[in-house]
């Protein structure tokens, strides 16, 4: 069974048109979006705002980026 619907996929070849042209803009700051990853979460951002069929967001996205490793540095103290 296909993970994502058919709604989806225009959403993203949108998306991917607009950032080739160079119009398409990010949400929030309006600043151009030159990333292939950022186009295609746009689309499918848009897609799921719509009603269309795509998956829910992975938990890993609502944490905060960044290593979290307690010590710093890369050597050890032996």
């Amino acid at each position: 069974m296909a993970r994502y619907g058919k709604k989806a996929g225009a959403k993203v070849k949108r998306a991917m048109h607009e950032r080739k042209q160079g119009t398409l803009r990010s949400g929030r700051s309006g600043k151009k979006v030159t990333s292939r990853k950022q186009a295609i979460a746009i689309g499918l951002s848009e897609a799921r705002r719509s009603g269309g069929k795509v998956p829910s967001r992975s938990r890993s996205r609502s944490r905060s980026g960044g290593r979290s490793s307690g010590r710093s540095g890369g050597r050890s103290s032996r």
